[in-house]
């Protein structure tokens, strides 16, 4: 199969290959769960791809997504790729202007509506002339129902396969230097990123990644969705903020990809329980090291992980060397919404502290006369919409 080929030929790879192996995981409150097997995800996403198609929308519309991280979110990406549209998801953190702004500048032709802990605050960003369609966890709202769609909905048939060059995604940035600029994906892009990111990690379809960090951000979309899609292994999602660690207890990821603060935050959460001297000295008694060890990324719900990385800032050296301590190798890479997050990574057994690794497969990098970074990557962007 060509590295560009687009992901949604793997979704149906393992919709027949593997269809009862389960692909997803949701929480639902309340410690419940609901799982998806490869058969059900596919079965829903056909659904709502009739629907979408049903409406007669123009061809490649864009259709947004504002929501935090669930497993409706990588379901709609699904459906809209089948539909012939492509997905702008948007942060579920934004004020109503920005997402007024980026609705009205994507030229939107319909919403999906997930969960969101401020949507009282957004709401008067989305035009009340915009088709929305709710998912279960939604605030409740007078809009139409994702279960009651895809219940009265026969599904597409067939494969429906867009061209590798087609647009797949639009990703908003943070706006940092000004409004939010959408930077265009084609299929190739995302396919070709996860292609060279299973060849150089070695994923398979037995990893397991918990799915938190905001899948409207370039690096979420590459490592969790489009990784889970070309190599099958499970993903679960995050209920909130206050049950992460339980979690990721729940999830034992074999890949576990986070944040600075994040990191610094499990740190302090040990010396909470125990005091950073006494761990030290612990930590040096050849006897009992390895079951402290263990204990503690057990108690992390990290003992499963093979590959664990740091990025969107520079990590503290001394933090990194201190996860390294308990046996957990943390690295550090590099990429930009711009190249899919598609750039840099260090190698296990080939990093050090600081250093942002070296080019992805496929990737060419070099420093011009004016000292800028030039990457030439798989990953690199169509282009900024408009």
């Amino acid at each position: 199969m060509p590295n560009d080929t687009p992901l949604l030929e793997r979704a149906y790879h393992f919709e027949k290959t593997t269809p009862d192996r389960v692909y997803m995981t949701q929480p639902t409150g309340g410690g419940a769960v609901t799982t998806y097997t490869w058969k059900q995800t596919l079965d829903e996403a056909r659904r709502m791809a009739a629907h979408l198609t049903s409406l007669d929308l123009p061809p490649k519309s864009n259709i947004a997504i504002l929501s935090k991280n669930c497993a409706h979110f990588i379901l709609s990406d699904l459906a809209i790729w089948m539909a012939g549209h492509v997905s702008v998801a948007l942060y579920p953190t934004l004020a109503a202007d920005t997402v007024k702004y980026i609705l009205e500048h994507s030229e939107a032709k319909l919403l999906f509506l997930g969960k969101l802990d401020t949507w009282d605050d957004m709401k008067p960003g989305v035009s009340d002339s915009l088709k929305v369609i709710a998912y279960p966890l939604a605030p409740p709202t007078d809009y139409d129902k994702w279960d009651d769609i895809v219940k009265k909905t026969d599904p597409v048939e067939g494969e429906p396969m867009p061209e590798p060059g087609d647009l797949a995604i639009i990703v908003y940035t943070s706006g940092s230097t000004g409004q939010p600029k959408g930077v265009m994906h084609s299929f190739a892009n995302i396919a070709e990123a996860a292609h060279g990111a299973t060849e150089a990690l070695g994923s398979d379809t037995n990893d397991r990644m918990l799915s938190y960090l905001p899948l409207a951000h370039v690096f979420e979309r590459y490592v969790v969705e489009s990784g889970s899609l070309y190599t099958g292994f499970e993903v679960f999602f995050a209920e909130a903020l206050d049950t992460f660690v339980s979690d990721l207890q729940r999830a034992r990821p074999t890949l576990f990809v986070s944040v600075p603060r994040l990191w610094l935050k499990f740190q302090l959460g040990v010396f909470q329980k125990m005091p950073k001297s006494r761990l030290d000295f612990l930590l040096k008694v050849p006897i009992i090291s390895g079951k402290v060890k263990k204990k503690i990324l057990g108690g992390l719900g990290l003992d499963s992980v093979r590959i664990a990385g740091s990025g969107s800032a520079p990590i503290p050296a001394a933090l990194i060397d201190w996860y390294r301590s308990l046996g957990l190798e943390l690295l550090e890479g590099y990429g930009m919404s711009e190249d899919f997050g598609y750039s840099h990574f260090s190698m296990p057994g080939r990093s050090r502290s600081g250093y942002v690794g070296e080019p992805l497969p496929g990737v060419e990098v070099k420093i011009s006369p004016e000292g800028e970074v030039l990457i030439r990557s798989p990953g690199n962007m169509l282009g900024y919409y408009k």
